[in-house]
């Protein structure tokens, strides 16, 4: 670390800049769990490579059926990107879309920092 650095202020800027995504991070992952917990346990199975037609998406829950249905006609998106187009919070569609994910709805990539979600359309035949 440089004299001038810390004269500057510019190495505690960086630490407080990455303990604030870290908590970012951490929020985005307590908020997921805490809308999982919310939701009733049987609207969390899972079935693998389910697809999003339209018997699927008629048998959901309204709030996952709008979060479905915006995917959909993104194709690929982030929870803001779906946020934006519902009017819900970020969080919100966040913990959406994750249990999208893990009823085997959507798929989910990560491109450094952002998560996309997309629906899989090799199964969705």
């Amino acid at each position: 670390m440089k004299k001038n650095d810390i004269l500057s202020g510019k190495k505690p800027l960086n630490i407080l800049e990455k303990i604030k995504e870290n908590l970012e991070r951490l929020n985005d992952k307590m908020e997921v769990m805490i809308e999982l917990q919310r939701h009733d346990k049987k609207e969390i199975q899972s079935f693998p490579d389910a697809s999003l037609d339209v018997m699927t998406l008629l048998s959901m829950p309204d709030h996952l059926r709008k979060t479905a249905m915006t995917i959909c006609r993104y194709g690929r998106a982030t929870a803001q990107e779906i946020a934006n187009q519902t009017s819900r919070a970020r969080a919100v569609e966040s913990a959406y879309l994750n249990q999208l994910v893990i009823m085997g709805y959507l798929k989910k990539e990560r491109v450094g920092r952002k998560a996309y979600f997309f629906a899989d359309r090799d199964n969705q035949e």
